[in-house]
């Protein structure tokens, strides 16, 4: 209470010197003559954090346009709700209009403004307080406005401003820009936006108003209605709101659902940076780098900035060579001491370094060694023994059924959990064991909603149902796991990823199976691996084939490899042997076909490691034991993941 006491006298003193209806004004009521007897309106509403947790003990202060009672301050209660109940014995006002002023320590202060109309009839009035701290993956609220705003400067009645209004929006305008009294323009807005409800680039300048401060509920709302308008009649289509509530998606962590509008914002207009960077940035968010490098080199074309030279270099890490992704680092560097650089520079400065140390290691491996597998043109040995495909004509058929199963397969998977066995070994250069260690584990399988697109969280408990980690590390064995995750490959979200290949036809299982061989294209690729050694890690892709039931078009048997050596972390080869079979769960009636057994083997510093996981006793996952061990964190989908022993002398 004390922080607001000062400024609410200055205020009142201010306001004491202005004539009633002119105060009223001020705050979006108008003048009329004096109401006599009672008349009774309240103020109510909720104050929460940015993930809608409700925030306790924040001071609101609510200013009113009418009656002796303006200022109320006060806390919010245990659920962040406020309220206050006015009698205004001398009314002055059509409308009870309202506004808000919310702080809390830890939080940049926020603002909200409310029109109850004549009646006042009162509504929960929703207020966002979010963390100061910008996330450095996209873009800033305040360059999302400086972006956006001047082209919404001034607007005609071909903006579906009506003549009346022009001139009303100018003032707000300079409200908004030029006073900085956003508790003038923002009421003014809302009413312009409500009497010319076809100017969709109104609201778009009352959500940026909202923005800026700090009323992020309403924000979301007005440009909601800005985007809602544009799918009703396409005629209104504009760049701002679009590109505006692409934007906003991808703040919310949905940069897959954030492409579509961004997508539509550059067809607008195909030549605005900004919509071209915000593409981009999405693109790399989904790992489509091949797209995002297309869309930021354009963006550069087009006039963007250092943010966009940024992302580009990220992009060209895996859609360019080392060499181009090292010289846009450089000219956005433009002469400056990485090693003071913020953390976000820095880590894709090091994914260049580590991207120049592999494409190094790998020409000297070459050099020295066999050319490496090549499922797609020529397959081990082992695998030529089939029935040659003598064309691929029946390879698309194939795919598209084979990505329908996989796709209802994580569609409707519920949450499980099976008995793990574990084997992990440590051969001799003769193939014999040097050691070996068994484990079991209660194995967790969440289907989480994934800003990546469908994807698995994989999760491991003892039998006492609490958290659990494979040991072996110290004792130089390696961790797996991310198998069930396998079959997305063929996912029709992340086929687009990959080349396929039609081998042949070959029994196993006692079942007729296509042969599907495929490559992985890292350019392209949604999905990845990941193999580390202590704090070391590389990205891994991956080539093999499939065995799919030429019947039900169900996966009976994966085999994977590294799509290429890594020669930086030693590993020479890796190689994933997944079979598959039926599960069925009580009180579900389709069966799932799930990995069964899997065999890991990798060749890594001149020794053979070898993992073999063996799964069953399947149940839908209890959720009294999720509550008991917490639902892990969402991860970008991976079809493998493994984790090696630190190296040893």
């Amino acid at each position: 209470m004390k922080q607001v006491s000062h400024r609410i006298v200055l205020l009142w003193a201010t306001l004491c010197l202005l004539p009633m209806t002119a105060m009223a004004q001020a705050i979006g009521g108008l003048g009329v003559p004096t109401l006599e007897g009672p008349t009774f309106r309240s103020v109510l509403g909720i104050v929460t954090d940015a993930k809608g947790a409700p925030v306790r003990g924040a001071n609101v202060v609510i200013l009113t346009n009418g009656g002796a009672e303006q200022y109320i301050a006060m806390d919010t209660d245990a659920q962040g709700k406020f309220r206050h109940d006015y009698t205004f014995f001398r009314y002055t006002a059509t409308e009870f209009t309202v506004l808000l002023t919310v702080s809390k320590k830890g939080y940049p202060t926020a603002h909200a403004y409310a029109n109850y109309g004549a009646s006042g009839i009162p509504y929960g009035i929703p207020v966002v307080l979010r963390s100061a701290a910008n996330d450095p993956t996209v873009l800033s609220p305040a360059d999302l406005i400086a972006g956006l705003v001047p082209k919404l400067r001034h607007l005609e009645t071909s903006d579906g401003l009506a003549a009346k209004d022009v001139k009303t929006y100018d003032r707000g305008v300079a409200d908004f820009l030029m006073r900085n009294r956003l508790d003038l323009a923002v009421p003014l807005f809302e009413k312009l936006a409500e009497s010319n409800p076809s100017c969709v680039r109104c609201r778009v300048m009352l959500s940026m108003a909202d923005l800026s401060w700090g009323d992020w509920a309403n924000a979301e709302r007005h440009l909601g209605e800005a985007v809602n308008a544009v799918a009703a009649n396409r005629k209104l289509g504009t760049l701002e709101p679009l590109l505006a509530f692409g934007v906003w998606l991808s703040w919310q962590h949905e940069p897959d659902k954030a492409e579509p509008y961004l997508r539509e914002a550059v067809e607008d207009s195909p030549q605005d940076p900004l919509a071209l960077q915000e593409l981009g940035r999405v693109q790399c968010l989904t790992m489509n780098w091949e797209g995002a490098e297309d869309s930021l080199k354009k963006a550069l074309a087009a006039g963007a900035g250092p943010e966009a030279r940024l992302l580009h270099a990220e992009a060209l890490v895996w859609a360019g060579t080392v060499k181009d992704a090292d010289a846009e680092m450089n000219r956005y560097l433009d002469g400056q001491n990485i090693n003071k650089m913020p953390p976000m520079v820095r880590e894709i400065s090091g994914k260049i370094q580590d991207r120049r140390k592999d494409d190094a290691a790998l020409v000297k491996l070459q050099k020295q060694a066999l050319p490496y597998l090549d499922y797609l043109h020529n397959p081990p040995l082992e695998l030529q023994k089939i029935e040659p495909a003598g064309d691929q004509v029946k390879l698309e058929a194939i795919l598209s059924a084979l990505g329908k199963n996989v796709e209802e397969l994580f569609q409707k998977f519920p949450n499980t959990s099976s008995l793990e066995k574990i084997h992990q070994e440590k051969l001799d250069r003769k193939g014999k064991s040097a050691g070996s260690m068994n484990q079991q584990f209660r194995y967790l399988c969440l289907i989480p909603t994934s800003q990546w697109g469908p994807a698995t969280d994989e999760y491991r408990a003892d039998m006492t149902g609490h958290e659990a980690t494979p040991r072996g590390l110290s004792e130089n064995y390696m961790l797996t796991s991310g198998f069930v995750a396998a079959p997305l490959i063929f996912h029709p979200v992340y086929q687009s990823g990959s080349t396929f290949r039609l081998l042949g036809r070959q029994k196993i299982q006692g079942r007729d199976a296509f042969m599907i061989a495929f490559a992985q294209e890292p350019k392209r690729s949604r999905m990845y691996g990941s193999f580390r050694v202590g704090e070391t890690s590389r990205t891994t892709f991956y080539q093999g084939v499939a065995w799919i039931d030429s019947t039900t078009y169900q996966i009976l048997a994966l085999r994977t490899e590294l799509l290429a050596p890594l020669p930086v972390v030693k590993l020479q080869t890796e190689t994933t042997q997944i079979e598959f079979s039926e599960v069925h769960f009580k009180r579900i009636a389709e069966g799932f076909w799930l990995p069964a057994k899997v065999t890991v083997t990798i060749d890594w510093q001149g020794r053979t490691l070898r993992n073999e996981h063996e799964y069953s006793d399947f149940a839908v996952f209890n959720v009294d034991a999720m509550q008991k061990i917490g639902k892990p964190k969402n991860t970008p989908p991976a079809t493998q993941e493994e984790f090696a022993p630190p190296e040893t002398p």
